[in-house]
């Protein structure tokens, strides 16, 4: 991977900020991608410490003009892309119709639009060079859609569908060395939850999540030998499979068990977009910028207080 050129989106924080930490340690070039420039500067400098070198391009992927830039900037400053990572998202929790319209549009305009037109960009230079791998970011919604979640979920299953689609695009034309690979994570420990557009009155939270890390190394896995649709850890896997089996069911227990976590246990909280719109200043702790975003320390202490009692 040393020598590599890699671009990732929504690399300030979460999963993408993982990434690119553990390919900088790898000695790869690194091209960070996110909306909040400070940000990334950071993560660039500490990517670099770890023996990679970084470019920061200050990139909202629902602006097509912005990603084809993404691309000419990796382009300009190494020579090639060998991966793109599109792994910039947002979400919308609440009940479908008490979200706003603006919020609904703006997840589909990071979730999918902004995915479109990353892969439109990556692929057409794979084209170019013979090879590269695409790496999408998808989730267990993508299979399992979640009550409460509906934009979010309708454009994680569609991350599924285009990957699908163009892979067979890719095996037709015998382009057997560009690779596209569809990462399924289970709910993870990252700022994303701490960010999202939020209707509900309660803290956003979800049952048993992983540890950002486990989701991280999948990535970085499937940007070396990528396969087709990759569940990240047991959970996603089991959630997979048994969905295959009896869709109904799964999908009946998610919703219930997303009902329970987000309206029973959860503790209170403000309505309102966050910052999926436009991006937040980190609070000192970390929980807006860094790879974990202290759900579980935060379910915990709202575990304990409802269990303490009044």
């Amino acid at each position: 991977m040393a020598g590599k050129t890699y671009v990732v989106t929504g690399a300030s924080s979460g999963f993408g900020r993982g990434v690119a930490l553990k390919l900088g340690a790898m000695r790869a070039n690194v091209v960070l991608a996110a909306r909040r420039t400070a940000v990334l500067e950071e993560v660039a400098a500490q990517v670099r410490a770890a023996g990679g070198h970084a470019l920061v391009v200050t990139t909202d992927v629902a602006q097509p003009e912005q990603v084809e830039a993404l691309g000419a900037a990796a382009l300009a400053r190494f020579g090639r892309i060998d991966v793109w990572i599109n792994n910039a998202g947002v979400g919308a929790i609440g009940e479908f119709d008490k979200v706003p319209l603006a919020d609904h549009a703006r997840v589909v305009d990071v979730n999918l639009k902004g995915v479109i037109y990353g892969s439109h960009v990556a692929l057409r230079q794979f084209r170019q060079q013979g090879a590269g791998t695409l790496v999408n970011i998808g989730s267990v919604e993508s299979e399992i859609p979640l009550a409460y979640h509906a934009s979010y979920a309708a454009t994680k299953a569609a991350i599924l569908g285009l990957g699908r689609a163009l892979r067979e695009e890719l095996r037709l034309g015998g382009q057997s060395r560009i690779a596209v690979a569809t990462v399924l994570p289970w709910a993870a420990d990252t700022p994303f939850f701490n960010v999202a557009a939020n209707y509900t009155g309660h803290a956003p939270r979800m049952a048993l999540m992983d540890d950002p890390a486990k989701v991280i190394d999948v990535i970085v896995r499937a940007s070396v030998y990528p396969r087709e649709e990759v569940p990240a850890g047991w959970k996603a896997r089991a959630a997979y499979w048994s969905h295959r089996v009896a869709p109904d069911l799964v999908e009946r227990v998610s919703a219930n068990i997303a009902y329970a976590e987000q309206f029973e246990k959860a503790g209170p909280a403000p309505n309102g977009s966050n910052a999926i719109h436009q991006p937040q200043a980190d609070d000192g702790s970390g929980s807006r910028t860094g790879v974990e975003g202290g759900v579980r320390a935060r379910m915990a202490r709202e575990d304990a207080a409802r269990k303490a009692g009044p």
